[in-house]
This record gives C-alpha cells, structure tokens and sequence, in this order.
C-alpha cells in the first residue's frame, strides 16, 4: 500500500515547494493536478509541453516521488461546447505527456448538466447524458490507447455515472482497453445512502475487479441533513472495514488522502498506516 495526496493539497505553490512539502511530511506518491499548483501551467491546450512535463517528471522521479494518477478533470457535459472542446484537448495533452510526468493513467469524473457547479441535475440520470459521457471518453480512450496510455474515470452522485452501476454501463458502451476505475466510496453517498457505504464498496469491488488504479479515501460525517467530508479518522467511516476489504482486493493498492490537508496531513498518514497495518 502507498498513500498519496494531490499536489494541490499539499498547501503550497511550485513543483519545488510541492516536492519539499512531500519529503517533509514522509509523502512518496502524488496524485499530480500541475495546473492547480504550478501558477506558470495554465489550464489551456498546449500549456503542457515536452519540455516542462520532462522537467516535472524528471524532478519527481529524482525525489522518489511516485505518479499513480493525473488529474485533469473537466466536465463532459457542460453547455458550453466550447469549453468542452477545449477541456479535451487539455485532457489530450495530459495523455500525450503523462509518460513524461511518470505516469500512464490521466483522469476524471463525468460531469454535471449543472455545469460547473458539478451538482446533481435530473438530467444527469438520462440517457443521452450517459451517451454523450460515453462518446467523449471513447475518443480519449483511443487516443490515449494510441500511445499506450489508460484513462481513468471516476463517479460520483451528483453525477452522469453517480453510481457503481451507471459507471459500469458507461465502460461497457465505451468499450476500450484501456479504461481504469479511480474509487471514491464518499463519492456516491448522499442522505439517503451513506450508511451503506461498505455495501457500495463491496459493490465496486466486485463490479471492477483488477480495474481499480485508485482508491480515494476520505471520511464523513452527517450533520443538518447533509453529508460533509472530514479528514480520515474524524468521522463516521469503519477504517477497520474499509481497509481490510481493501487490502484484501490489493495489498499494493494506492490510497489518495483526497482532500486532507494542512495539519491533517501527516495525523492521517500515521492513521492509516496504522490501521492498515492492524487489519
């Protein structure tokens, strides 16, 4: 098992920063987002080149720091082609690089109608939603398979894919080689689930079994009629259960602490280690 966390949750800006940050706290792996920590990558195609993606994978690689997965989210179906138009081609550009940052996997989650606030819309839950999710991600599972890359996708509720099952069905129309699972339990919960979180665990684990690249690990809790997420171990989450089913599925498995940040950040690295080595 490894733990990462996203670059930009590490609170500081530049790749230096990032990488002195990581070996501060005792971090060997990041979930890498350049442009939400690097001020001089912008999110713009053609802002990731050969030359800074051979420098920031050259630097990671040189401080031991691994690369499970690259984020470059965006949303599929947002209203505004354009910009979906050219979220794509940053994707691309991610995919065409990502060897080059240490890395084969680029991600995402799947959109919301309710464009970028990323929330739940009854349109989320149509067909032509999950169709359009479907032929977006298709053409960049193609390209990426070109050049030997995988695309990551991620659901959640307030999503096209907000549960296990739509996912699956969005993979199975896809149809590609070269497609991995990032998880996120906290993801597909919402007032009238969240206490059967280990049910859809077991669910993902079952439905995308040897697919998974990443498990998002986060914690919650229930408060005013609301889910809110806290750190690991600050909420209402069985880690015991959680970890054991996990390491059951892959002992190797990489846990991004999404999310954790400032002084969570090393009490949770220590949390989880501990846990995972009781389980």
């Amino acid at each position: 098992m490894q733990i990462a966390f996203r670059t930009h949750d590490l609170g500081v800006k530049g790749l230096d920063g990032a990488i002195e940050k990581a070996k501060t706290c005792g971090i060997s792996a990041v979930q890498l987002v350049a442009y939400k920590f690097m001020d001089e990558i912008k999110y713009a195609p053609g802002a990731l080149t050969e030359e800074n993606s051979a420098q920031i994978g050259d630097a990671l690689k040189a401080a031991n720091i691994a690369v499970p997965l690259i984020g470059a989210y965006f949303n599929p179906v947002h209203s505004d082609k354009e910009k979906v138009a050219r979220c794509k081609a940053v994707f691309k550009d991610y995919i065409k690089y990502s060897k080059n940052l240490g890395c084969n996997i680029v991600g995402s989650e799947t959109g919301s109608f309710n464009d970028d606030k990323w929330t739940y819309n009854p349109l989320n839950r149509t067909e032509e939603a999950l169709q359009t999710v479907a032929e977006t991600f298709k053409e960049l599972a193609a390209y990426a398979n070109e050049l030997g890359v995988f695309v990551g996708m991620e659901g959640a509720a307030g999503h096209v894919c907000w549960n296990v099952a739509t996912l699956k069905r969005a993979i199975d129309k896809i149809n590609a080689p070269n497609i991995k699972i990032i998880f996120d339990i906290y993801n597909y919960l919402d007032s009238s689930n969240y206490n059967h979180y280990l049910e859809i665990l077991d669910e993902g684990l079952e439905t995308f079994a040897g697919e998974i690249a990443v498990f998002h690990i986060k914690d919650c809790v229930f408060e005013d009629g609301k889910l809110k997420q806290v750190a690991p171990g600050k909420g209402m989450f069985d880690f015991n259960k959680i970890l054991s089913k996990i390491k059951a599925y892959d002992k190797n498995a990489f846990l991004v602490l999404e999310g954790t940040v400032g002084e969570d950040i090393v009490p949770c690295i220590d949390f989880i280690n501990k846990k995972w080595e009781e389980v």
